[in-house]
Order: structure tokens, then sequence, then C-alpha cells
């Protein structure tokens, strides 16, 4: 009886579709794309991407993956939580031997230069990202897996403050650990004075029904996006997406036991997208629905 051929890895193009599960490329997200990957035992090459790529392996059991990343090679078991870096310009091939589900991250260069400048002064075009296979980081796997959930979420109307927040918060990450300038990278101390605190304090309360970005607030009281997020957060104890969700929710509860608005209707006028869009953080913060708030 002659033996079952082993089934040959199938080849792929890396920049393909295939495979493709879901993707933020139409979100609206800046300087960021996130896509989550389901692929069978593949094999291929890529070409050298002009953004810098993380992957972040999500694959239920280990598998083995050969890879080549510019002169560098690497084999070895993947499994859920490792990820790899490919700097920007490095092309590269790959050959996995089992089902692979990963997310894809590409961050855009001019913005880790951007983000490293702010938090180091550090010129234009001196970073350089670090090649790694493998690696584990407890943070970055963290800020990445809150972006996927954003994006299986698909509340992109109302969430840019919050997807900015976590895009630079792992640039500063993949600066400080991952690029030839990690040791330039340091914290900002203190919080925001009482006069900034106010200006972004009023301005957010003051536009509550529409999209307010990171670099609005930071650009208020002058203060760079790297800098301005960990102010707020050390003067008022939460980010500036927590903050905006609070003061949200707080106009809405005024509006359901002081008006005869529609819970729909308070949903817009509260800066929501929709009555669920509402309903989800309302119950998460309240832990109740709005008509049940409504109606204590």
């Amino acid at each position: 009886m002659k033996p079952t051929p082993c089934p040959q890895p199938r080849k792929i193009t890396y920049s393909s579709e295939e495979g493709l599960i879901i993707s933020s490329q139409d979100l609206g997200w800046e300087s960021i794309v996130v896509k989550e990957y389901w692929l069978p035992p593949a094999q291929g090459s890529y070409q050298a991407f002009p953004q810098h790529d993380l992957t972040l392996c999500l694959a239920p059991r280990p598998l083995r993956i050969q890879q080549v990343m510019g002169e560098q090679r690497y084999t070895g078991v993947y499994s859920k939580g490792d990820i790899c870096i490919t700097p920007a310009g490095l092309a590269g091939g790959y050959h996995a031997e089992g089902e692979d589900h990963f997310l894809q991250i590409q961050i855009e260069p001019h913005f880790l230069e951007k983000v490293a400048q702010e938090a180091g002064n550090i010129d234009l075009g001196c970073v350089e990202l670090l090649p790694k296979f493998r690696v584990r980081h407890p943070q970055i796997e963290q800020i990445i897996m809150m972006l996927h959930s954003e994006l299986k979420n698909g509340d992109s109307w109302g969430s840019k403050l919050y997807i900015e927040s976590l895009t630079n918060a792992l640039a500063v990450n993949l600066l400080r650990d991952y690029s030839t300038k990690k040791d330039s990278i340091a914290l900002y101390p203190g919080g925001l004075s009482e006069h900034n605190l106010l200006v972004v304090t009023d301005y957010i309360n003051d536009n509550l029904t529409t999209e307010i970005k990171l670099s609005d607030l930071s650009g208020l009281v002058g203060i760079s996006q790297f800098h301005f997020s960990r102010l707020f957060k050390q003067s008022m104890g939460v980010t500036p997406h927590q903050y905006l969700i609070a003061q949200r929710i707080e106009r809405a509860k005024f509006l359901l036991k002081n008006s005869k608005l529609s819970v729909t209707e308070i949903a817009f006028s509260c800066g929501f997208n929709s009555h669920s869009h509402l309903g989800k953080y309302f119950r998460q913060l309240t832990g109740m629905a709005p008509n049940n708030y409504r109606k204590s």
C-alpha cells in the first residue's frame, strides 16, 4: 500500500488579500492599518513594504515557520502572542507548516518619526526600527488586541481619539524597545497645568457631538500628542477618550431624565452614532440600559 503523500503548502503572495478576514483599510484610521488573516499551510515571498509591518500570532496551536527578512533567517515555532517586526523597506519570505492565524499591523514611517521627534527631540529621518523574529512584548500585544477589538466592533465613527491614542502608545513602545534610538525615548513628568486642563476639558464638553481628535486637544495647549496623552491621564486619572465617553454619558443621563427625546435622538445629540452605540457605553458606565435609567 502506497503511503499518502503529504500535502504541499500553497504558494501565495503575502501582499494578496487571500485569507483576509477583516481590515481597517476603509475606516479612516490615520497612520495605521490593521488586518486579520487566517491562512492554510503556505509558502511565499513578499516585496518590501513602504510601511513598518508587525504581525501578532493568534494561532490556537503552535506552528513551525521558516522566515527570511532581508539578510536574516529564522526557523522556529510561533505560538499565540508571538510578534514579528519587519521594518519598512525589507523584503522577505516565509514557509508556514500549519494553519496561520495572525494580525498584521502596518504603521507609516513618517508617523513613527514624528512620535520619535516629539518624545525625544530626535531629528526626522534618524530613527530606525530593528527587525525582530518571534518576540514577546505584553504591552504591544495588549495594544494590538485593543485595536483588533475596535476593528471588530466597527465603531469607526467617534472613536478616532481612541485609535490615535492606541497608535501613539504602540509607536512609543516600538521606539523604546525596538529602535536604534530607544535610549532617547523618555516619559514626560508631571501633569497638565490647571489652566491647560480647564481649556481642554471645556473644549471637550463644548464639542461632544463632534469628532474630537488627539491632535485637536494637544494643539489647544501647544503640547505634542505623545506628551499630551500622558499628562492628561496623570491629571485626570483617565485617558482623553475615557473622559470624552464619560462626559457624553453624563449628557445622555441628563437628557434621559429632562427631555422627551427618543434614545436614538439622544444618542446623536451626545456624539454617538446609533442607539446601540450609546447603549454599549451607557451599560458599561452605569450598569443599566438607557431606557431602564429613564424609568428609574
